[in-house]
């Protein structure tokens, strides 16, 4: 942690306490107390409830990206320890306080580098999520804006990062200012740690007491990867790994490879609207939200994974869509699964580390055990699918893991069943059976009288009072405050009013709660005798408890196969779902095929309320449409055309179905977006300058098979150099680089690149414009959103501004002077556009010719500059042929 982190909580009682340093952190209208002194030098200090400080807390990981500590003052002398520490990307020691409300898996990641002027740039990163015990490590080249560092960081789904210290005193290291600007853009938290925790010298010995085989830290070929082991060392004293000696031999190392997934950058994560928004109202105004159905936590996390993880593999895209055929097609089953058997699954990932961290209790066991006898239900389900084409994908996907999971987990199942009291749980007590020790049964005895002598109670006190048992009173044995009572509906309560035998404890909502002198002996007893139960059962439940530990790894693999059933069940519920159905697309081997997408729409535009969308066709040919540029009317729909391509284009290598007619795809390696005016100048970048940093990223990082979108390049700076700009720019895509792009832009004059490119297509948005024939008369424009063929050369820019209600004044003023600007450039476009290439070089030659007769005959000196300049008009003048060029006279007229 750093030396003074950025906040501190205090748990005591579930009050939290700031310092001073943070005053705009949290804003209540509480009471603010003083801690410590009373004057200037106390700290002040607010106080909340346990479930205003979990919100609070999950507000400073998730949005604030804050780090936290915890701190408790044991016997409120002042004398505070700090008892939990947390960060975005190492929640362990506030799971508990979290609840399970974590979307997406806490990976965290250390980066070191290496920046030599004579050498390429090498990064080297270690990451990893503690919640399953696995490191990451990679060591890769990379351009000067770090592009492949970008797409790690969105493919892992990075919640903090890592970076060393920056220590130059006169000068920033700019590499690092690069990384921890992408850092930051991709949403992470940062975190500076000391050059000297990036050392090498300790990590080989530190891996060898983490990992599982002791033998490979030495053998392993990551061993080799110096920036990653830097990073390695790093990340494990930043974790404090080595301080819990539960994770020792419980690690697993892995190589991560960049190329096995599609690329993203952080615009294209923004522009796709992949992932949910701090600032999001409805869960559809994401692709997560729309494709998120899981009925488990371990599902919505897997889910978020492969969205940033969209597959490269042919094999791999066609197995994951047969899988989600199979419960589209077979409505029962999908349901059955959902409603049934999925719902009830709980978060095995944190039962497992609750287990592996020696916090679990028989609670926690039987929640296990729950889940164990539920898996022939899963298998029986799977094995009455009768159809050829699925039986086989599910049963090796599932059932065959199921199944041999069931049977590794039989003896847990077996051990659970002889030695708890399931009989106990309808009463929400996790015992031991007490035929397992003599003292057990004695006491257990003793509580079973005591039961008899509290309903006995409870009966006698109902017919006194003339009230129907379990109608209108009723008898509550596990009360939060009054533990064993009685309680009267509201209605009721007067009857025990002025009644000596009978004590009122409190009243609530649901009612009056009560007690007698009886009762409250027989709670007394009660407790002590369950104080006593579970003390002489602790050591029982230990034993319990740490065989079921045993079974970590299997629950863990558990977990990952119902992960993978979630997600692709949820797959088939949205894409049955959806306004119209999800179909099926044909990929094509990588690097072949086209993509057509036939009356595609946007998964989340479409389920917006009183939205009834307008489909469109999408063509990408290799040789006859890769570059496609759209024109068309502001707000006509060019934007969501381009996204909802790549949305589609990203969904299918996921392996999800998709919103379209019919669909044909091939396989992009990265997906690169320049989308929007994401304007970053609190970070003292101007629009037109990130604008540009987007675009230079895409221009370093896409291949012949990525997928391009672009909207609105060259806007943040005049005309003339922003068309200069999108023109350049789209020629050495399409000659260069040779990938898909779609290009949505209002230079109209950018059309003319289909002229000179065949595989350029122009396609515009359609408007439909109404209104009277005068000149004056107001033009009604209405909005087709239909893309089609061809090109539109008007923009209906000030229309949009009459829809907003602009004052007429302003209308009539601004197409006043677009009509004055439109003559101005017309005038000189009809000047240059009447000479054609031939006549360029035949006027060139022939004022060549003339100007060289020209300098022949001045060359004396004795001419005045008037002279001169008249000499030369006769010559002009004395040249028919010249006269008659039509590139001259445009020279001429300049």
């Amino acid at each position: 942690m750093a030396s003074r982190p950025e906040l501190k909580l205090d748990d005591e009682g579930g009050f939290i306490r700031f310092f001073k340093s943070l005053p705009a952190v949290y804003k209540t209208t509480s009471v603010v107390r003083q801690l410590g002194r009373n004057d200037h030098t106390g700290l002040p200090s607010v106080t909340m409830t346990v479930t205003v400080f979990r919100q609070f807390l999950r507000e400073a990981l998730f949005k604030l990206g804050k780090r936290v500590e915890v701190w408790e003052s044991p016997n409120g002398r002042m004398n505070w320890k700090c008892l939990k520490q947390a960060s975005p990307g190492n929640l362990q020691d506030v799971e508990d306080d979290l609840g399970g409300h974590v979307d997406s898996s806490p990976v965290i990641m250390a980066v070191k580098i290496s920046a030599k002027a004579s050498e390429a740039r090498t990064v080297g990163v270690c990451f990893g999520d503690a919640s399953v015990r696995e490191l990451g490590v990679g060591e890769f080249l990379d351009n000067d804006l770090y592009s492949n560092f970008e797409s790690l960081l969105i493919q892992l789904g990075v919640r903090e990062c890592i970076l060393p210290l920056d220590r130059g005193d006169k000068a920033k290291d700019p590499e690092l200012a690069k990384l921890r600007l992408i850092v930051e853009n991709c949403g992470a938290a940062v975190a500076e740690r000391p050059a000297g925790d990036f050392a090498t010298r300790d990590v080989e010995q530190d891996l060898a007491r983490l990992l599982k085989d002791e033998r490979a830290a030495t053998m392993l070929p990551q061993a080799d990867l110096k920036l990653a082991m830097g990073s390695a060392a790093s990340l494990i004293k930043y974790l404090g790994l080595l301080q819990d000696a539960s994770n020792f031999g419980q690690y697993r190392l892995y190589q991560h490879d960049l190329a096995q997934f599609m690329r993203l950058d952080a615009a294209a994560l923004k522009a796709l609207n992949l992932m949910p928004g701090p600032r999001d109202g409805s869960k559809t105004m994401s692709v997560y939200g729309v494709l998120n159905h899981c009925k488990t936590p371990v599902g919505s996390r897997l889910l978020a994974q492969w969205l940033k993880q969209p597959l490269m593999s042919k094999a791999d895209i066609d197995r994951r869509q047969q899988l989600v055929e199979a419960f589209f097609a077979d409505t029962e089953l999908r349901q059955t699964m959902q409603e049934e058997h999925l719902r009830s699954v709980p978060d095995l990932y944190r039962l497992s580390k609750r287990f592996q961290r020696g916090k679990a209790n028989l609670e926690d066991v039987v929640r296990a055990y729950q889940v164990v006898i539920r898996l022939p239900a899963f298998i029986g389900t799977l094995e009455g699918v009768m159809d050829e084409a699925y039986r086989d994908p599910l049963d090796e996907a599932y059932t065959s893991k199921l199944r041999e999971l069931s049977g590794n987990l039989g003896k847990l199942q077996d051990m659970v069943e002889q030695t708890v009291d399931l009989d106990a749980l309808d009463r929400h007590e996790y015992v031991i059976k007490s035929e397992y020790d003599q003292s057990l049964r004695v006491i257990r005895r003793k509580l079973d009288q005591l039961d008899r002598s509290i309903r006995q109670e409870f009966t006698e006190a109902a017919r006194d009072l003339g009230q129907e048992a379990d109608k209108k009173i009723f008898l509550e044995t596990g009360h939060k405050v009054h533990g064993v009572c009685m309680r009267l509906t509201r209605q009721e309560a007067a009857c025990i009013r002025n009644k000596a035998r009978y004590q009122e404890c409190s009243t609530q909502k649901n009612g009056v709660y009560f007690t007698t002198k009886k009762m409250q002996a027989f709670r007394r007893e009660h407790d002590q005798l369950s104080q006593n139960y579970n003390r002489t059962q602790s050591s029982l439940v230990n034993e319990v408890v740490l065989v079921a530990s045993s079974y970590c790894p299997v629950l863990e693999r558990l977990a990952g196969v119902l992960a993978h059933l979630d997600v692709i069940v949820s797959f088939a519920h949205c894409s049955l779902h959806a306004p119209e159905a999800y179909v099926r697309p044909t990929i094509h081997p990588r690097g072949q095929g086209r993509t057509r997408l036939v009356g595609a729409r946007h998964p989340c535009m479409e389920l917006q309320d009183d939205v009834q969308f307008i489909t469109n066709d999408v063509d990408l040919t290799r040789s006859e449409s890769s570059f496609l540029i759209i024109t068309g009317p502001n707000m006509g729909g060019k934007s969501t055309f381009i996204r909802q391509s790549a949305v589609i284009a990203l969904m299918a290598q996921v392996g999800c179905f998709v919103p379209c007619a019919e669909a044909e795809l091939t396989i992009f390696d990265s997906i690169l977006a320049r989308v929007g005016a994401s304007d970053s100048q609190l970070k003292g970048v101007s629009t037109f300058m990130a604008e540009m940093l987007e675009t230079a990223n895409i221009l370093k990082s896409a291949t012949a098979e990525s997928l391009i979108i672009i909207d609105e390049l060259g806007r943040g700076t005049s005309t003339y150099d922003g068309f200069g700009l999108a023109w350049a720019i789209s020629e050495h895509i399409i000659k260069e680089i040779g990938c898909f792009a779609m290009f949505a832009t209002h230079f109209h004059e950018l059309t003319a690149l289909a002229d000179q490119h065949p595989q350029v297509r122009n396609l515009h948005v359609t408007a439909h414009i109404g209104g009277g024939g005068e000149a004056d008369a107001k033009r009604e424009v209405t909005l087709l959103y239909k893309v089609e063929a061809g090109i539109c050369d008007q923009s209906f820019g000030i229309h949009v501004a009459e829809l907003v209600r602009f004052p007429d004044k302003v209308v009539r003023m601004a197409k006043r002077k677009a009509d004055e600007l439109e003559d101005f450039t017309t005038k000189h476009e009809d000047l240059s556009l009447r000479y054609s290439k031939e006549d360029v070089e035949e006027g060139s030659a022939m004022l060549k010719q003339l100007l060289v007769r020209w300098k022949d005959q001045v060359r004396g000196g004795g001419m005045t500059e008037e002279e001169q300049v008249a000499r030369l008009k006769e010559l002009v003048a004395a040249d028919a042929e010249l006269l008659a060029n039509p590139f001259f006279q445009s020279v001429k007229a300049l």
